[in-house]
């Protein structure tokens, strides 16, 4: 049966993009542009398979539907800014086979002016079609949230900024069928600072609750008592939680070297949340000092090592750097993840605690860094010698909390 829409990339933006179109009766085919996880279940591939999504095995079937979405993966490249080879290497395999009519989407972090500068001579030149006359070009800013109940893509809204007014309608009469609002931008590089702003805003008061974390224990503050008490304001504040560090796809961004001007305050806020890791192992340290006890040669436990709780994405996840510098302070490492079968740090693996109670009760100190819904924390602080707690989500007095 042919599609009438392409995902091309299959990883972390990709495959719930697919999920929820299959799920809207579009006839959906993947295409991948390298190795690639999502965050769908076994179940829910099962699931998308069964309702006919499938994955294309030529890049002429790309050729063949009448949308196209690009989401392939933008890692941070060495100069900090997001790596566009694989959304390049997209973009000249669909070109390839683009026909006339088709609507492209790209979705994929970029920094403001990448659809119309980067992408658009690409699909241009590989298609001999002219972006705006022959097919449509637009920029939609990916909102996927791994493991949110509340909000998924039917009740999130999506802002679609085209390359011209024609552009936009196309991309939004797409979208409009998957979402119950769709928000239209004045252009492509509206709709990709859409995207700069939302994930810098993420980022930049993560590290504000960080920062507050460092300082309430140095006054002997309660901070998590602090933010109960300030979320109980009806304006003017929103809730952030610190913790070990912070990981996941959508990376800060403050232009450095791709702008006139970069935000400061993201670089700042950068700092903040990459000292975070080391951070949580000096508190280890000290911890175990305090009960007579040498982070050499110490068993520590760490619970939860998934950038997000109750999914197995690791992409960026603290618990990496945590492990490596307990392993350099020469630490006996061990780990308990319901979502993570194996893990390696080092080039040498972690072992993997089998009976979770009994892990606990025989380290020397337990660190909860994702708190996974699955997760007794009730029971483990009982059963713990030493539990700290960098998410707040331990009973009162039942944990040391970050």
């Amino acid at each position: 049966m042919p599609a009438d829409l392409a995902v091309i990339g299959l990883g972390q933006l990709g495959l719930p993009l697919a999920q929820a179109a299959v799920a809207a009766g579009i006839a959906t085919i993947g295409y991948r542009t390298g190795p690639e996880g999502g965050s769908l279940t076994p179940a829910e591939l099962r699931r998308m398979l069964a309702q006919g999504f499938r994955t294309a095995t030529h890049p002429a079937e790309l050729g063949r539907v009448r949308t196209a979405v690009i989401c392939a993966p933008t890692p941070h490249g060495a100069d900090g800014a997001p790596d566009l080879a694989q959304v390049g290497e997209a973009a000249r395999t669909l070109a390839a086979h683009l026909r006339p009519h088709t609507t492209v989407i790209l979705e994929s972090p970029v920094h403001p002016g990448t659809t119309a500068d980067f992408l658009r001579p690409l699909l241009e030149e590989g298609s001999r079609l002219r972006a705006g006359r022959d097919f449509h070009l637009a920029y939609s800013p990916a909102r996927v949230d791994p493991g949110n109940r509340d909000f998924g893509p039917a009740n999130t809204p999506k802002v679609i900024g085209g390359l011209t007014p024609a552009c936009t309608e196309s991309a939004a009469a797409f979208y409009g069928r998957l979402t119950d609002k769709v928000v239209r931008a004045r252009g492509t590089r509206e709709a990709e600072t859409v995207q700069l702003l939302e994930t810098n805003y993420r980022h930049v008061n993560i590290a504000l609750v960080n920062e507050m974390a460092v300082l309430c224990h140095d006054l002997g503050v309660d901070l998590w008592d602090v933010i109960r008490c300030a979320e109980t304001k009806p304006f003017g504040f929103q809730s952030f939680r610190p913790g070990p560090g912070v990981g996941g796809h959508a990376l800060p961004q403050d232009l450095s070297g791709h702008s006139p001007r970069s935000l400061r305050m993201v670089e700042l806020a950068q700092r903040v949340n990459n000292r975070m890791p080391q951070y949580v192992v000096q508190r280890a340290a000290t911890l175990l000092n305090e009960h007579g006890k040498s982070a050499r040669g110490a068993r520590v436990l760490l619970l939860g090592i998934t950038y997000k709780p109750d999914v197995p994405d690791q992409q960026g996840t603290p618990a990496d750097e945590i492990a490596r510098r307990l392993l350099e302070l020469g630490a006996h490492v061990s780990y308990h993840d319901p979502h993570v079968p194996t893990w390696n740090i080092l080039d040498r693996p972690i072992p993997r605690a089998d009976s979770l109670y009994e892990a606990t009760a025989d380290a020397d100190l337990t660190i909860l860094l994702q708190q996974h819904r699955t997760y007794d924390l009730q029971g483990l602080s009982v059963k713990a010698q030493l539990l700290l707690d960098t998410r707040g989500a331990t009973p009162t007095g039942a944990a040391h909390r970050l």
